[in-house]
């Protein structure tokens, strides 16, 4: 047994990238407030976008980004601690951090949305809802971070473990795109078509921009100034 497999997809890899990038902006621009909370937002429909990629990909992308090998992934989690694990892509775990990771973002972008603080942000979609879920929906955000941050630390301290433990460059593959075989059955992904990754985008694109135009459409008229009279 030698050589290397195809692994992860460069759209996929794109995303990993960009999503992480996204998200610890927004973390940061959310922590600081203030003048940046507007950059918080965008930054949240850039996300927005990219979730939706994600899901979407998850259908029409090569093998080992697709969601049934994924979801597949976490029911090995005995085969995996017993050292039978043989499979290529996510181990049991790592679908495990995935899925978990990919569904509280998803919270916080959909709370976010419908949001406010009622002085400096208020999410396009807070029309939506009562001034009550409001609030409330702002005090989860808030909340939630700190088990985003939980999950992002023990995302790193696996990187971090499988690179220099287990000696697994994690990081090389989602970069390069391809790993070293380490079973006879793994075998490259296949799928993920350059119109396929296009239609994910397009339908990303096409969210982020349905968010706006109805939280444009929802947006109160401004109140119409009185002409002053000069005598």
């Amino acid at each position: 047994m030698s050589g290397h497999i195809k692994l992860w997809d460069a759209p996929l890899r794109l995303f990993h990238w960009l999503f992480a990038g996204a998200v610890i902006a927004t973390i940061v621009t959310g922590w600081v407030g203030g003048s940046l909370m507007p950059w918080h937002g965008r930054l949240g429909l850039l996300v927005l976008g990219l979730l939706v990629f994600r899901l979407i990909w998850g259908f029409v992308g090569s093998t080992y980004a697709r969601w049934p090998r994924i979801f597949a992934a976490t029911f090995g989690v005995k085969d995996y601690l017993q050292g039978n694990w043989r499979e290529a892509g996510h181990n049991p775990l790592g679908a495990f951090s995935v899925l978990a990771m990919l569904l509280l973002v998803s919270f916080q972008v959909a709370s976010g949305l419908m949001a406010t603080d009622d002085i400096a942000f208020q999410g396009p979609l807070h029309a939506l809802v009562s001034s009550e879920t409001g609030s409330a929906l702002s005090g989860l955000h808030r909340q939630a971070k700190w088990l985003l941050l939980v999950l992002i630390g023990m995302h790193i301290a696996a990187i971090i473990y499988y690179t220099l433990v287990m000696r697994r460059p994690l990081v090389r593959a989602m970069i390069a795109g391809r790993t070293q075989r380490e079973h006879p059955s793994q075998q490259d992904a296949r799928g993920g078509s350059l119109p396929a990754a296009v239609l994910a985008i397009a339908l990303g694109v096409a969210c982020v921009w349905g968010v706006q135009a109805v939280g444009d459409w929802l947006r109160p008229e401004p109140a119409a100034v009185a002409p002053s009279l000069d005598w």
